[in-house]
């Protein structure tokens, strides 16, 4: 059964909304993309939706694995996991957390375009004041609303795919394997947070804002990069890296960066790399676990490619948050919560809907 358009992580172009609720228009979602990605990013109309588009809910670059070995797992890497579990506090609610719930706030806004040679003025534009709530089950079931601006935007994943609502895209899901929700591991879910890197790769030490840190890397591997990419769009790299402060074992900071090579028939090929880096701040204890509460994300898009005569172009933006609430083991959540939209329902198989499947139960 055909998948729905990709899920995209780059700038959506909002001149296409009109084709939206016919099958053709939902085809077309991804062509129309390709066709307009050249100049949108710089369309100072579109800055709430680029905004929300890029900054909104991004996945994590890889799921959750599961738990190695010891002899599966270097020795750095596994003294830098347990030291964060034991500062955090996790280790004592691993297998009692169902859920997880918060809300918090957002400002965004996008920061004035760098020319070639990346000279800017540095100044941004008017900030977007928003808000969010989010759910989650499970790392790979989860559930974000947030507003931005007067636009929502609403993503989720069921364990089985992930998807996401937007008023100017409609439905669409996400190819490649299910993810945890990015702004859940910037220091909200430590469970999650301590499975995901558990494999990581230790990379040495380093300097993040006059702190001393462990860093940890992890890649997307290049069976779930191929089932990312399309006959336009190739996926060639996603990475991200952990900074665990040496003296607290908390997670401060996150650097991950995504390669797409896109070229529709007829013309060159352009690439897109968009670099995300997140401060993670204000660790709170909730429930006896400690957890971040404020932090700051900006995002360097770098497009370049033998059209672009005058050299690469740079987009920047930016987002501070906190969290208001947050909260464990919330009654009433269900199963029926992180049921996807009609849309993605039914253009996927029904045994990948059951919710008799083992990963739900």
């Amino acid at each position: 059964m055909r998948r729905l358009a990709t899920l995209s992580e780059e700038p959506i172009n909002e001149e296409d909304d009109a084709t939206n609720g016919s099958k053709k228009g939902m085809r077309q979602t991804w062509r129309n993309w390709i066709k307009t990605h050249l100049s949108l990013v710089f369309n100072k109309r579109s800055d709430i939706k680029i905004l929300l588009s890029v900054l909104g809910c991004p996945l994590f670059p890889v799921s959750v694995h599961p738990k190695l070995c010891l002899n599966e797992v270097s020795s750095s890497a596994q003294y830098i996991i347990q030291h964060f579990t034991a500062a955090t506090g996790c280790r004592k609610l691993e297998g009692t957390v169902k859920n997880i719930f918060a809300t918090g706030k957002v400002t965004m806004a996008m920061v004035d375009d760098l020319g070639s040679g990346g000279s800017a003025t540095g100044t941004t534009t008017v900030s977007q004041k928003g808000c969010f709530v989010m759910w989650q089950m499970v790392p790979n079931m989860w559930l974000i609303e947030l507003v931005l601006g007067g636009h929502k935007v609403v993503a989720g994943s069921d364990g089985n795919v992930a998807w996401r609502h937007t008023p100017w895209l409609g439905s669409h899901a996400a190819k490649g394997s299910v993810r945890p929700l990015r702004r859940a591991l910037q220091g909200l879910d430590p469970m999650t947070i301590s499975a995901v890197f558990s494999p990581a790769q230790y990379m040495g030490e380093k300097q993040i804002s006059g702190v001393d840190c462990f860093v940890l890397k992890l890649s997307a591997d290049q069976t779930d990069l191929a089932e990312r990419s399309d006959s336009t769009a190739e996926m060639i790299k996603h990475v991200i890296f952990g900074y665990f402060s040496q003296r607290s074992g908390l997670l401060v900071y996150l650097e991950d960066s995504y390669l797409t090579r896109i070229q529709s028939p007829g013309t060159y090929p352009t690439y897109w790399e968009t670099s995300m880096s997140t401060k993670i701040e204000d660790y709170r204890t909730v429930e006896g676990v400690m957890t971040a509460h404020t932090g700051q994300t900006n995002v360097v898009i770098t497009r370049f490619g033998d059209n672009l005569k005058a050299g690469p172009e740079i987009t920047r933006m930016e987002e501070t948050w906190t969290i208001d609430d947050l909260a464990f083991n919330v009654p009433g959540l269900s199963l029926d919560c992180f049921i996807p939209p009609k849309e993605v329902q039914k253009r996927y198989p029904e045994e990948s809907l059951d919710w008799r499947s083992p990963l739900h139960r």
